[in-house]
């Protein structure tokens, strides 16, 4: 249930929903999680569009991406955190037309604490969000009623 921040120069990204869903839909699959409503629903990305001149490098340039992806904690391994941020890197590459932003793109990988993922009003557990999508399952093996 990962929440995901990219930050840009505006202009950088003509196609922001589909970027937001592209990386959404790519960190639920890096987390293994199965595609029900409780992760589909809480997985998201949010396109923040920056003026220039609001960020630069030492050097004053202003071109980079910053995708901050926070996830509950655990949720991501090792190899998980490689291919989460080499495919986000990757998506918004493609999302700005130009394979070199891929060169200026950072990921940051955080986990919130144990007890810090907030939804619907409730500061979860990773036990609480297991109980919630293990309800979730059996509801959908019982079927309709």
């Amino acid at each position: 249930m990962p929440m995901i921040d990219v930050y840009a120069a505006t202009g950088t990204f003509k196609a922001k929903h589909e970027l937001a869903q592209n990386l959404a839909a790519a960190v639920m699959r890096w987390e293994k999680v199965p595609p029900i409503s409780l992760f589909k629903n809480n997985t998201a990305a949010f396109i923040h569009d920056l003026p220039e001149d609001s960020l630069s490098n030492v050097s004053g340039d202003s071109n980079y991406v910053r995708v901050q992806v926070l996830t509950p904690i655990g949720v991501l391994d090792r190899d998980k955190q490689l291919g989460v941020v080499k495919e986000l890197t990757e998506i918004v590459a493609t999302a700005a037309g130009d394979p070199a932003v891929g060169e200026r793109t950072w990921v940051l990988l955080t986990e919130s604490p144990e007890g810090g993922w907030g939804v619907a009003g409730h500061a979860n557990t990773g036990a609480d969000l297991a109980q919630a999508a293990r309800a979730e399952l059996a509801s959908r093996a019982e079927g309709p009623g």
